[in-house]
Parts: C-alpha cells; structure tokens; sequence
C-alpha cells in the first residue's frame, strides 16, 4: 500500500483541500497520514475525518517586528526535528502541502529523506511559508494563470483548488426548510469568513429592506455578531456560522456575497455561483484577497467590489448588476479551465509516488 502524508494548517482554508482530496485517495488505496501543529484548527478537524494526526512545534515567520520573532525560530527548528523523526518511521511514498507555516519543517524534512512533495499555493502570490519550500517541491499547484506565471516553470501546475465532493450535494429543499424561507423565491447568501466581516454585516442589514423587496436573504455573519432586532424579519435569517449545512444553503442560493479568500472563491467558481466578491482591505492582510478579486473579475466570473467602496448604493447597485447578468457569469465560470482539480492533482500524487 503507497503512503501519503498531508500538511497544513493555521486556517480552515489550509485544511480543506487537504480533506477534499481524502476520498480520491483512498479509493486509489493510499494510506494516509497527517501532520499539523499541537493544537491548530487543523487538528480537530483531520481527527474528526478519521485520519491518523501527528502534531508537531510550528512556529510563525512573520515579516514585522513582534516579540515572538526571538522564540518562534526554536519552534521551527523543534518542528523539524520532530517532522524529521515522523517522516522517518512513516516513509511516505509522497507529501502532499497545502501550506502555512506548520508545512515548512514537514518540506523540509520530506526533502532531507529524498520524499517527493507537491505543494498548493491557493493565493495569487505565494505566501512566506510556501516561497520557503518551493525550491525543496518536486510539483507547485496553483489556483490563477498569473500565479503560474510566477513559479519554476518545471514545478508549476494550474490545477485549481480540490473542492470537497459533498458541496455539490446540497438539497434545496431542505436549506429552505432549515432556514424556514421558500424553495422557489430567488435568494442571496452573504459569507462574511469565518469570523464575520462587520464591514459587509453593517452594509447588508443597512441595504435590507431594499434587498428584500427581490430576494431571500440568509446571512452567515459571523461569531457574535446576531442582530437580535432583525430576528423577525420576513425573508432575513442569520447564522453565525453553518457547518454540514452549507451545502444545501449553496443550492438554495442564487447569488453569493463573499470575501475573496482563494478557497472560497475557488468554491464558487466549482458550484457555477454568481458572486459579488468583497476583498479583505490591504490595511487588514497582505493583499492577497484584493488580487484573488480582480482575477475573478478579469476572467468574468465576478464582481467586486473593493470593501473602501462599499456602501448600500454600491451594494444594491452590485447585487442588481449581477442578478441582471447572471448567465453571463455562469458562462465563464464554466469555461474555466480549473474543472477537475482532484483528478489533476491525484495524478500527480501517483506519478511521483511511483
């Protein structure tokens, strides 16, 4: 039996792919293995896909002054030694990253033993953690022609991001049950990240009254956020997060307002979703959202607007744009070339594993 190790983690976004690609793996008889930090979200979230999970000492490179920056070098280098000793006893055939800085003791280690390893680049640009191991990659994935355009030319690969199969299984049907709201009136589906966007609340429920004179609206907004005063709202339901049902929540939706992060991006693009796309702020992150956006936009399959611009004119103005040009945007969405991620990356998986 070929063994696989997976590596990533720090958010969701360096995780899901990584479970996406589970199934595909074992149905092509892989064993696999896991490893993450001590206690990321990672963990959890491999554990409770069944897969055996080694942690190890991850520690942060950040490019600004923090007081950390004297300490976290030591984790890294613990990390190492421990992704070192677990790559020893495992001997995978191939290590398959989907980055943050938790990945890099475990590259760097695969390469040491002469393991082969393909890494996943999500952002436009690479981030710190994957420039540190794309040298020591025998295969770079990434999600955008202009990312493509920046790798070694022998690594690079354009695969798209790998889409967890369950998200095109939604029932429409049961969202509307769920959420109380009707299966057949048009409906929009505000994602403002994991922990909310009060920047995209505030302008959604100042927009409502007029959004719902069209739409239904189901608005995950993020821990702590609830609007208790708009709880009796006709057609209006929050949640501050969803879980298992987002799938069907996709299939109920007929518009999507998102942030720009490259995997939920990539998941819209996947499901055919027209989308408004709200980039996190370059003050707030290192841009990265902002150039996933005008990509999206470049290629048709968006709109965007940039969260300085945004506002209940520029909202309703976008949501009327897209919902009048939908077909437009489906169109291009399915024209992509990134249409079968699992099955690109699974063969580069069994090429270098062999």
């Amino acid at each position: 039996m070929k063994k696989i190790v997976l590596t990533g983690g720090g958010t969701a976004g360096h995780v899901t792919p990584n479970i996406a690609l589970l199934p595909s793996l074992k149905d092509a008889g892989y064993e696999v293995f896991y490893i993450g930090s001590y206690n990321g979200i990672e963990k959890k979230l491999i554990e409770d896909a069944g897969i055996p999970y080694n942690g190890i000492s991850s520690g942060k490179l950040r490019r600004y002054f923090d007081l950390k920056n004297f300490t976290d070098p030591f984790r890294v280098i613990k990390g190492f030694g421990e992704a070192n000793k677990l790559i020893k006893t495992i001997k995978p055939d191939v290590v398959f990253s989907k980055g943050g800085f938790v990945a890099v003791p475990v590259v760097l280690a695969a390469a040491k033993n002469h393991i082969p390893t393909i890494i996943h680049e999500s952002d436009m640009t690479p981030g710190l953690a994957n420039k540190i191991c794309i040298p020591q990659a025998s295969k770079v994935c990434c999600n955008f022609k202009e990312t493509f355009e920046l790798l070694p030319k022998d690594k690079a690969v354009l695969t798209g991001t790998p889409i967890r199969k369950e998200l095109f299984e939604g029932d429409r049907k049961k969202a509307a049950e769920f959420c109380g709201l009707s299966a057949d009136k048009p409906t929009i589906l505000i994602i403002g990240g994991s922990s909310g966007s009060v920047v995209i609340n505030n302008a959604v429920r100042e927009s409502l009254d007029e959004i719902l004179e069209n739409f239904q609206v189901i608005h995950l907004c993020g821990k702590g956020h609830l609007d208790e005063s708009l709880k009796s709202k006709n057609g209006y339901v929050q949640f501050e997060y969803v879980s298992k049902e987002l799938r069907d929540l996709f299939a109920l939706c007929d518009i999507v307002i998102s942030r720009a992060g490259a995997n939920a991006i990539c998941e819209l693009l996947a499901l055919r979703k027209p989308n408004i796309l709200i980039p996190l702020s370059k003050a707030a992150s290192r841009g990265d959202q902002i150039l996933n956006a005008k990509s999206f936009k470049k290629n048709g399959f968006s709109y965007v607007i940039e969260e300085e611009e945004l506002s209940k004119a520029s909202l309703l103005n976008a949501i009327r744009d897209v919902s009048d040009n939908k077909d437009s945007y489906i169109k291009a969405m399915s024209e992509s070339e990134m249409s079968d991620s699992i099955g690109t990356i699974m063969k580069l998986i069994t090429e270098l594993s062999n």
